[in-house]
């Protein structure tokens, strides 16, 4: 009897062991399988946390349709609200173009007329507002610019080229070389208007600055895609840079301008995907450069 029940202990064990095994497994199976959907889910939140106008696939269990389907109802409330206050701030800036075009023909009269110091308080204040709205629209295109960075590309060559034909009319751009080392083949991650955008904000402040000669460059590499714009300026301390990117920031404190050049080219590089960066230049001026990832490489 002893031994009999020595023998059925141990082959019970043995059997409850490889029981324990057998269910844990399907256990883990059943718990893979089941939230399988949810990693989905937690992918499409993610292409809709980057883009407003993506939304939830249909491709979902029974069980958590109902919630695809809230959550996407959300998200066309949402851009359909963001739509409609974009539309409202550009509207509103462009209304008050008209009424600050005539108050600049009134301060001219008023400065014919002699009233020197009210047409200077006259002018101040439109240039403040003027500085405001444009800040208003930059606002705005940068909210365009982060729901078509996903599917736009444009190449930056040709965009340099016309921005520089232009620069180069100028008083500022007449005394300087411009260099342009851009592959033709290149094609970074944003739409032609916002590119052209933030690159003739950057130029043109190169082209302040710079003594003798301005370099635009655009490398490919295997994570990142870099365009870079170098001066052989002053430069800028490193304590400042943090300061000129802030909006009512400058470079050069005594000209004139109100600071929001590098603010509104920090805003659409970050709605674009990418980051402004500013450094000394192996020009001796200063270097300001914006990063994208390569969407080449990552495909």
């Amino acid at each position: 009897m002893r031994l009999a029940r020595q023998e059925f202990g141990r082959d019970l064990a043995l059997f409850l062991a490889g029981l324990w095994v057998v269910l844990s497994a399907a256990a883990a199976a059943q718990v893979s399988l089941g939230l399988a959907p949810m990693a989905r889910v937690r992918d499409d939140l993610a292409r809709l946390r980057r883009s407003p106008s993506a939304r939830l696939s249909d491709d979902h269990p029974r069980e958590i349709a109902p919630l695809a389907q809230a959550i996407n109802a959300l998200a066309e409330a949402r851009e359909a609200d963001l739509a409609r206050a974009r539309r409202r701030a550009g509207d509103l800036a462009h209304s008050l173009k008209t009424p600050l075009s005539a108050l600049s023909a009134q301060s001219r009269r008023a400065r014919e007329a002699g009233a020197v110091e009210a047409a200077d308080g006259l002018d101040s204040a439109i240039a403040a507002v003027g500085a405001a709205l444009e800040a208003e629209l930059a606002r705005a295109r940068a909210a365009a610019a982060r729901e078509t960075s996903l599917a736009a590309e444009t190449a930056p060559l040709a965009v340099v080229e016309r921005l520089v034909e232009v620069i180069e009319r100028t008083a500022e751009g007449e005394r300087l070389m411009f260099d342009i080392e851009i592959d033709p083949a290149l094609s970074i991650p944003v739409s032609d208007d916002v590119l052209t955008e933030m690159l003739g904000a950057l130029i043109e402040n190169a082209a302040r600055f710079g003594r003798r000669r301005v370099r635009i460059t655009a490398i490919a590499t295997t994570g990142h895609v870099v365009l870079g714009v170098d001066d052989d300026g002053p430069g800028i301390d490193d304590g400042r840079t943090e300061a000129a990117l802030a909006r009512g920031g400058r470079l050069d404190e005594a000209g004139p301008g109100h600071g929001l050049g590098l603010a509104i080219v920090r805003d659409l590089a970050e709605a674009s995907g990418g980051m402004l960066r500013m450094d000394r230049s192996p020009l001796g001026g200063l270097r300001a450069e914006i990063a994208w990832l390569n969407p080449r490489a990552a495909s």
